[in-house]
């Protein structure tokens, strides 16, 4: 609950006698089980972190080639953070906490950074993947899904399946038809609708978009 308050209104400006009353207790009952704003935002944080972790290691441990393994890792990343955590992540942080909890998050994110590396690196090595820096690769790959998390609007027309399956597909693809990128699995390959990628259209499940 705290999670989607921070996402609505921003950390700042929210307090525990929202989330208390979201909850339906009192303000006391919740200094029961943390100790301060800072406290709760930092499990936001790290709860959001820990299910990208999970998601790419067991990515990771399965079967197919580096490319299939790296589409699997961008679908379960784009569909976490369409969710309370995943956005939490995105839109509020750790840059509010102290600098003990943010170089701990921070941590957490250099270890995702590194499992998306290893996988462009991998799949380099075995030609799954086209030849490219893996460090700039992970960081544009990391960099797009993660916006997702700024603009979604679960409120919009897109389902986070849907979402997911138009930006694998324009980032391992690319926008020119001439350089689509053959390693790209099937679910990657899914057309991409016109009317959504209309430059003077607000994105389809954005802030901008809703009535």
């Amino acid at each position: 609950m705290a999670a989607q308050v921070f996402n609505e209104k921003g950390y700042m400006a929210s307090t525990l006698d929202e989330v208390a009353e979201r909850l339906n207790v009192t303000k006391p009952t919740l200094y029961y089980y943390v100790k301060n704003k800072d406290e709760i935002l930092y499990e936001c944080v790290r709860i959001g972190l820990t299910l990208l972790q999970d998601a790419i290691t067991e990515v990771g441990a399965s079967g197919g080639t580096a490319m299939d393994k790296l589409v699997a890792a961008m679908r379960k990343y784009a569909e976490i953070v369409t969710m309370d955590f995943g956005m939490c992540i995105i839109r509020v942080g750790e840059d509010p906490l102290p600098a003990e909890s943010q170089r701990k998050l921070r941590r957490m994110k250099a270890g995702i950074d590194r499992e998306f590396r290893e996988l462009i690196r991998q799949g380099i090595e075995e030609g799954s993947i086209a030849p490219c820096d893996p460090k700039i690769a992970a960081f544009t790959l990391a960099g797009a899904l993660s916006w997702i998390g700024r603009w979604y609007n679960p409120r919009g027309p897109l389902s986070p399946d849907d979402i997911a399956t138009q930006c694998i597909a324009l980032l391992t693809q690319g926008l020119s038809v001439a350089h689509q990128q053959p390693g790209a699995t099937s679910q990657a390959r899914a057309p991409i609708k016109a009317d959504y990628c209309q430059p003077t259209t607000p994105l389809p499940n954005s802030a901008e978009s809703k009535p």
